[in-house]
């Protein structure tokens, strides 16, 4: 194999944030999105969202392009309980190029152990990335 598969470190300054983004205190929907830094092979803080819903989120990707994204997502039961899960979506959009996509996939179980996250989904689509398939998708985790 002529490439091997690269792992990307995690940026200090971002772990930090990622680590302060879990603790928040706020209820409403956020976003911290991150992108790879391919000439310092860092994952690196890409733009930050308060107040969005995956609707509006989805919007802010780049369609051509992977992301990883930390969401705090406003859930409400079913039986009327309200939770704060924190996902992490890898939006992998078909088009990328191949070797944006294996440096991604490569590092991304490195940052969701970093992160420490066990919601994780994955997008290869930008439009799927909506409420009723994030409702969906956390529906398991009941």
């Amino acid at each position: 194999m002529s490439e091997s598969l690269v792992v990307c470190d995690v940026d200090e300054d971002l772990v930090k944030k990622l680590r302060d983004f879990r603790f928040r205190k706020e209820t409403n929907n956020a976003a911290i999105v991150m992108k790879i830094d391919k000439d310092k092979q860092l994952v690196i803080l890409d733009e930050e969202h308060e107040d969005i819903s995956p609707d509006e989120l989805k919007d802010e990707l780049p369609e051509r392009q992977p992301r990883f994204i930390v969401y705090s997502y406003k859930y409400q039961h079913d039986d009327g309980r309200v939770s704060y899960p924190l996902c992490f979506i890898f939006s992998s959009p078909a088009g990328c190029r191949p070797e944006q996509q294996m440096m991604y996939a490569g590092s991304k179980n490195k940052l969701v152990h970093t992160v420490e996250l066990t919601k994780v989904f994955e997008v290869r689509n930008t439009e799927d990335l909506t409420e009723e398939w994030l409702r969906e998708k956390l529906g398991f985790f009941r």
